[in-house]
């Protein structure tokens, strides 16, 4: 009996919050070891991790356990290699590292094969996704760089003192602008203004402006005290 661990993964938060992919990547690998006969033993979710290093809580868990000498899974059946990483080189580190405790990372998408010709296969699809993810991300920072000398917001959480308007809609999507929040920006201007000529004793730190700032009442966002950093 086949023992396998499914590893599934989205790169973003937003991806899922909205449940785009994790139920259709659990449903294509769960089909696929059905028609195999193949038993699951475990299910590694990872909701909004990037594959670009190994730095991911449930990645490091599974291979933790694939690693111990009393391994409790054959196999490691992600939806796509992309999935396990999208770093050529570091991918294949890890599956050595793993065939020689006589654990197999397969794909329920990409069936590649054994031997040497099943390598080859995969390390080609894995340096496409690397070149594909690349060129992706060189897109967005290109579309991002152009959103902002349009003068528009990228997104985020706006600096204090802000907030952000609608400017205008194209299509679906609604282009913003920062705007002054007149309530957070009194409250900006009072710290500058304890900055540079202080409550009558002269220019004050930030330690004691955030005293201040919070012994006469006035607050952060969500109606909390200042903290030193924010402040800074």
């Amino acid at each position: 009996m086949i023992s396998v661990a499914i590893y599934v993964r989205v790169s973003t938060q937003r991806q899922a919050d909205k449940d785009l992919s994790i139920p259709d990547q659990l449903r294509t690998v769960r089909e696929f070891c059905e028609r195999k006969g193949w038993t699951v033993v475990a299910e590694f979710v990872e909701p909004g991790q990037s594959a670009r290093d190994d730095q991911r809580p449930e990645f490091r868990n599974m291979i933790a356990e694939a690693l111990n000498p009393d391994r409790p899974f054959d196999i490691i059946l992600v939806h796509s290699f992309s999935r396990f990483f999208r770093d050529e080189l570091q991918q294949e580190l890890y599956i050595r590292k793993l065939a020689e405790n006589d654990v197999l990372v397969q794909s329920a998408t990409e069936e590649v094969g054994d031997g040497t010709s099943g390598e080859l296969s995969r390390r080609i699809l894995g340096i496409i996704a690397e070149f594909d993810n690349r060129n992706r991300q060189a897109r967005v920072i290109q579309t991002m760089q152009e959103n902002a000398r349009q003068g528009f917001w990228n997104g985020g959480r706006p600096p204090y003192g802000y907030r952000t308007m609608i400017a205008e809609q194209r299509g679906d999507t609604a282009k913003k602008r920062l705007e002054i929040n007149p309530p957070e920006a009194e409250i900006a201007r009072e710290i500058y203004r304890l900055c540079l000529q202080g409550d009558g004793n002269g220019p004050m730190g930030i330690k004691a402006i955030v005293n201040h700032v919070n012994s006469k009442g006035l607050c952060y966002r969500n109606h909390r005290p200042f903290r030193v950093n924010e402040v800074h």
